[in-house]
């Protein structure tokens, strides 16, 4: 093999093997690129800028950071007959031992909000649960409960409430209610560098934990 050809087939080895790692270095940082959505709920512990330390309802702590654009959403509580047909609903439910949907909490959301997250799927504030967002199609008072039926664009579900079920709706709020005490349930997500931001949090107001 002449000394000429050597280095060429060296630098052509280098290269493979340097694009070989390009790829392998895009393709782990796509990975962790993925953001991975959750909720964190429990009592705030400290506040310290955009630094917010949650204890959640297991006893663990964690810390998270507010986006600079964190939407801010109060929880108060309301009636039965705050509820009413065509209201934009969502609601936590689990299957009773009858095989009809028991309803943990039902909340209203403001009009603007209208359509957030339209349907049905698994939740996760207890074993079994599940949430259904849509528009509220009836209601029928009966002695073991009130029905409702929500209606969303692929089809519907009908929940009981109770005496047990918790019933709140939204309301406006200032990011001056994200403070040491408060309960809240925020929504967040990993960013680059593997720490938990959140882009919207709802917190109880007059000392309510939000139930959803």
């Amino acid at each position: 093999m002449s000394l000429v050809r050597m280095p060429m087939i060296r630098r052509a080895a280098l290269l493979a093997a340097t694009l070989s790692i390009s790829a392998l270095t895009c393709f782990g940082a796509s990975a962790q690129q993925s953001p991975t959505s959750s909720r964190v709920r429990g009592a705030i512990q400290s506040v310290n800028g955009d630094i917010v330390v949650v204890k959640g309802r297991d006893g663990t702590n964690t810390m998270m950071k507010m986006t600079p654009d964190v939407r801010v959403t109060g929880v108060t509580k309301i009636t039965l007959a705050d509820i009413k047909p065509g209201s934009y609903i969502g609601v936590t439910s689990v299957p009773g031992a009858d095989g009809t949907q028991k309803a943990t909490e039902v909340h209203v959301f403001p009009e603007s909000m209208r359509g957030a997250g339209e349907g049905t799927r698994p939740w996760d504030t207890r074993p079994n649960s599940s949430m259904t967002n849509g528009g509220l199609d009836k209601r029928v008072d009966g002695a073991d409960g009130n029905v409702l039926t929500v209606k969303y664009k692929d089809g519907e579900k009908q929940v009981v409430v109770t005496p047990d079920t918790e019933l709140v709706t939204f309301v406006p709020a200032e990011r001056s209610e994200i403070k040491p005490g408060a309960q809240i349930v925020a929504f967040t997500a990993k960013g680059d560098d593997g720490a938990l931001q959140a882009s919207r949090i709802s917190v109880g107001l007059d000392g309510l934990t939000p139930p959803m």
